[in-house]
């Protein structure tokens, strides 16, 4: 009997141990805590990754520092940090949505607006190009620099529109406002009015 009451203490001091440590950050806890937040930053980088590169990047630098405590043994420290990094991953899928929504709003602006500038450019282009003389303010270097332009925009244009297919807002609005620069410039040269919102 008083061998059963000694053993019986000691599986309730082993157990009493075991409890001090998971309420301490022991290895169980951290290990939880460690497949959540590498689960919120998986989830992140879905959106974040194409809107928020360097957020995503400082995430996941976080993720491997606490990784690291988990292997050095510091078990406490990783159930301190870890749910934090869960509730900044879910801030940045917030602020990736936010992002997406911009430049979306931005890239439906550009496309009703380029085409349209660019089609005035062609005109007028055409016009002049049937024209027998061109106006007296309007030299044939600039009148080639404008075609010149002319092509190199409907090219990029062209781009835009395949980025943006395959969903890079960031590379499509980049390409978008490169021909936005050259058609304002080409329209200048041409004497063409530039739409308030391209300024």
């Amino acid at each position: 009997m008083k061998r059963n009451l000694v053993g019986l203490g000691i599986v309730l001091l082993v157990s009493a141990f075991m409890l001090a440590a998971c309420g301490d950050g022991g290895k169980g806890p951290a290990e939880e805590a460690i497949k959540a937040a590498e689960a919120a930053v998986a989830t992140a980088k879905a959106d974040a990754g194409k809107f928020l590169p360097d957020d995503l990047k400082s995430l996941e630098g976080a993720l491997a520092a606490v990784k690291d405590k988990f292997a050095k043994g510091d078990y406490k420290a990783v159930v301190g940090e870890a749910p934090g990094l869960v509730a900044k991953a879910n801030d940045l899928v917030a602020s990736a949505k936010t992002k997406k929504e911009e430049l979306t709003k931005s890239w439906t602006t550009l496309s009703e607006g380029l085409p349209k500038m660019v089609g005035a450019i062609q005109s007028r282009v055409d016009i002049l190009s049937k024209a027998k003389k061109l106006p007296a303010n309007l030299t044939a270097e600039k009148f080639a620099e404008v075609k010149s332009g002319l092509a190199a925009a409907t090219a990029d244009w062209a781009k835009a529109q395949e980025s943006f297919k395959s969903g890079n807002l960031g590379d499509a609005i980049a390409l978008a406002n490169t021909v936005k620069g050259t058609a304002v410039q080409a329209m200048g040269i041409l004497g063409l009015p530039v739409p308030a919102g391209a300024k």
